[in-house]
């Protein structure tokens, strides 16, 4: 790839059916009145703006958007309070849960008990109220309901009018809210099975079950003769089509052929063939994920749904690649950060359509927010063998000998060159 120095950013893009799902803080309270619960409110409720500046200054989506945390409206210190909580989070699209507390409150009264939601409780480390035996009842509670709930507690006590948020508290915070939000992008989400099981590879066994049953998504699967139906019906944007293959004309490099023999390597006429062919797949390959509004203005309405794909595989070998180009170009290409059109949000799509590693690809991305590496570890390299075959010992980083990963599929571009982010 050669160096693109005049590359936009595409922006945050809607690629699915369902809102970003957002955050909820529950302050919860000691209910009783005439002083005791009076005492408490500004405090509790200092917990939870808190909890919430910190989330929504430091964490964003896999798109670019800021995370949006939603507070209750008051504090909660009973059934009823918790109810109308849990009904103004339900109106927000709230998915995942953080209750905060200084002191103790009534247990089964005032926790989440919606069985959706993701869940953790922050109990205050504090004396002066006993915000950690609030947090180890509520979590026994939890634990005795079935409703699995995440506990956070700080290191050192803190006085009750510190209202900052200790440093391991904040770690333990935004690691959960980041989890919890991977969680709930995943949920009604599809794996799309482009093929099916590719040489025998047991990770390319498409376990639906597991899918639908620990990751709350279902799983499309369409056969790879679509591409070719879609490629020889031009189910694709043709002005997309213009502006991507000029492109990849323009910063693709392709190495010279030394591996195959001469007389079967392909001509120049051939080979131009073929990018355009593996660059109408990769605009394909993203269409049946998330769908694409121009194909309707084209008169292809049900193709240009999409299957609401969070991630996807693509089988290829070997009755694909038999006959037809391989879909390298698509699988690196949807993975990076970018193509064509500018910077913009990573695809999940598995070479060999190997779901397990897709799927852990996917938390990768989730997780992080950046596009993740799909290799094979083809080879280790000990210090010993570089040395007998090049002359050269390994030295720095490299002197105990590296692994060579080189893949027939989605090695993303992000991890094949040098590209640096604010931090160098």
């Amino acid at each position: 790839m050669a160096n693109i120095l005049d590359i936009k950013q595409v922006g945050p893009e809607k690629r699915y059916a369902s809102e970003l799902p957002k955050i909820g803080i529950r302050p919860v309270i000691d209910g009783r009145q005439r002083g005791v619960r009076e005492s408490l409110e500004e405090q509790t409720m200092n917990m939870a703006k808190a909890a919430a500046k910190l989330i929504s200054d430091n964490l964003r989506h896999t798109n670019g958007e800021k995370v949006e945390c939603v507070i209750a409206d008051s504090t909660i210190g009973g059934v009823r309070q918790s109810a109308d909580c849990a009904e103004k989070f339900k109106k927000e699209g709230v998915a995942v849960t953080l209750t905060v507390t200084p002191c103790w409150c009534y247990g089964t009264e005032t926790f989440d008990m919606d069985p959706l939601t993701i869940k953790a409780v922050w109990g205050f480390n504090g004396t002066e109220r006993p915000g950690a035996v609030y947090l180890a009842a509520v979590l026994a509670a939890y634990t005795q309901k079935g409703l699995p709930a995440f506990g956070i507690y700080g290191r050192d006590v803190q006085d009750s009018t510190d209202i900052s948020i200790p440093e391991d508290v904040q770690e333990k915070i935004l690691r959960f809210a980041k989890a919890g939000l991977a969680v709930a992008e995943m949920r009604g989400k599809s794996y799309l099975s482009i093929g099916g099981m590719s040489m025998g590879i047991a990770g390319s066994i498409v376990d639906q079950d597991f899918l639908q049953a620990y990751l709350g998504m279902r799983t499309e699967v369409v056969d790879m003769s679509e591409i070719e139906r879609r490629i020889n019906e031009e189910i694709y944007d043709p002005v997309e089509f213009k502006k991507a293959i000029e492109w990849v004309r323009k910063h693709v490099i392709q190495a010279e052929d030394t591996v195959n023999d001469p007389a079967l390597r392909k001509s120049r006429e051939e080979l131009d063939k073929d990018w355009e062919y593996v660059t109408k797949m990769v605009m394909i390959g993203r269409d049946l994920m998330i769908g694409n509004p121009k194909l309707n203005t084209l008169g292809f309405k049900e193709e240009s749904y999409g299957r609401n794909a969070i991630a996807a595989g693509f089988q290829g070998q070997r009755q694909w690649t038999d006959h037809w180009p391989n879909g390298d170009f698509m699988e690196t290409m949807l993975t990076s950060s970018f193509d064509w059109n500018g910077i913009r949000e990573p695809y999940i799509m598995a070479t060999e359509n190997d779901h397990l590693n897709g799927i852990s690809m996917l938390f990768g991305k989730l997780l992080t927010n950046r596009a993740v590496i799909f290799s094979d570890v083809r080879t280790y390299w000990s210090p010993k063998s570089v040395e007998r075959v090049t002359g050269w010992k390994p030295t720095g980083l490299a002197k105990d000998g590296f692994i060579h990963l080189i893949n027939s599929g989605a090695t993303t571009l992000d991890a094949a060159g040098q590209m640096t982010n604010e931090k160098g």
